[in-house]
């Protein structure tokens, strides 16, 4: 699993702040913007993991380009008033794979759970050694808390983040293929 690789950093990034520009924080707590881009950060993550498992696959990407945000863009009715833009550039580090896998983990936490169970028994510990077993179901990093169990405080600050109607137009683009990797039955 490529996990802590430094290579998918921009593609997180751009994937992440994608997610929480088209669905906004709606939290009246101060903290609410921050809450959500966690959340939406955490999501990415897992689904950057699951899409590239190895640390060649997370090299090729850096090297390539994800290929962008203009579909995502189309299919949640978010596109750039100028996509040429020069504040639009991270634009093209948008994986539109991770976000539709992202959204389907926000929308479902048994899915979420599920899919960090998976990324948790395939990433290496710390210090480069081989687990000696794997992690179980419900084993769960504290690291994506926010995202396999979030408390009142930050589904207040996703209520658009996570509702599963608003984020089907993405969320429905690749769904099939998480559920085939993650051994799930569509619901």
């Amino acid at each position: 699993m490529a996990g802590p690789s430094t290579a998918l950093s921009p593609v997180i990034a751009a994937s992440t702040h994608w997610l929480v520009r088209a669905y906004p924080s709606s939290g009246a707590d101060r903290a609410a913007d921050t809450l959500a881009e966690l959340q939406a950060r955490q999501a990415v993550t897992v689904a950057a993991w699951l899409r590239y498992p190895t640390p060649v696959d997370a090299e090729l990407v850096a090297m390539a380009g994800p290929g962008g945000s203009a579909v995502l863009d189309w299919r949640a009715g978010s596109e750039p008033d100028d996509e040429l833009a020069e504040d639009e550039g991270w634009r093209t580090w948008v994986d539109e794979v991770a976000v539709s896998w992202a959204a389907c983990l926000l929308a479902d936490p048994v899915l979420a759970a599920r899919a960090v169970d998976s990324v948790a028994a395939a990433v290496p510990v710390a210090d480069g050694r081989p687990r000696p077993r794997p992690r179980k179901a419900g084993d769960l990093p504290s690291e994506f808390r926010r995202l396999t169990a979030p408390d009142p405080r930050d589904l207040e600050a996703t209520a658009l983040l996570r509702h599963p109607d608003l984020l089907e137009p993405v969320a429905d683009l690749h769904r099939e293929t998480l559920l085939y990797l993650l051994g799930a039955v569509a619901a």
